[in-house]
């Protein structure tokens, strides 16, 4: 059975008469009538813009904020508003610095949720992670992960590799076996780790990145000469 298009009455002259619906307008057209435009303007659309896309942002990195301070165990209803509020902001500010890069593969409100999930995740974390102290030694690490070689509930194999890893760590500079251990064994989140050392995200992937590489080498050389 063929579809028909959507009908509709319009009275005129005492009669009735049947037309079809108008087509909703294709999802990018609204986005640009709706979004890009006025926010790439000024004035008063662009200050409605930006008040009502503030409102969506806010929306989501509250229910954000909240989802993952559950995760980790957070309470404080107003602290919570508070960070949620500053995630919203910078979110706003991030979406604003990059519209022109917006390439219209998604709804506009799908691209720019992205941002406060994003601003949101990296405040709640930053705020979990506010009062702990990093461990300063990495040798503490390196003895916890040698501990879980020798411990007898792990299985043969996994003492082997772990005792085998936690020797190839030791040969890591002492940058790059901070950065792992931080990462990998004590779980501190990036953001976090880039904060307390003075330093970004891409440093930090970069540094876990040549520890990987030097450590799969390590432990293939051994494997080799064994």
């Amino acid at each position: 059975m063929s579809e028909r298009p959507l009908m509709r009455s319009a009275p005129r002259g005492g009669q009735t008469e049947i037309t079809p619906d108008a087509p909703a307008a294709p999802a990018h057209l609204d986005d640009e009538t709706r979004w890009l435009t006025p926010l790439a303007s000024a004035g008063p659309a662009h200050e409605r813009a930006v008040r009502e896309l503030h409102g969506l942002l806010l929306r989501a990195s509250t229910f954000e904020v909240r989802r993952r301070a559950a995760a980790f165990g957070l309470a404080g209803s107003s602290e919570l508003d508070d960070i949620a509020a500053h995630a919203a902001g910078d979110a706003l500010l991030a979406v604003l610095a990059r519209l022109e890069r917006f390439e219209r593969r998604s709804r506009f409100t799908t691209w720019a949720y992205k941002f406060a999930i994003h601003t949101s995740g990296v405040a709640v974390r930053r705020h979990a992670w506010r009062e702990r102290e990093l461990t300063a030694d990495s040798r503490e690490q390196l003895e916890r992960l040698s501990a879980r070689a020798d411990d007898p509930a792990e299985a043969a194999q996994t003492r082997e590799l772990l005792g085998r890893i936690a020797q190839a760590i030791a040969l890591l500079t002492e940058h790059q076996r901070s950065v792992l251990l931080a990462l990998t064994v004590d779980g501190v989140p990036i953001d976090v780790l880039a904060d307390r050392l003075s330093t970004n995200r891409n440093a930090l992937y970069k540094t876990l990145h040549d520890a990987r590489a030097r450590l799969r080498s390590l432990l293939e050389h051994e494997e080799t000469t064994a």
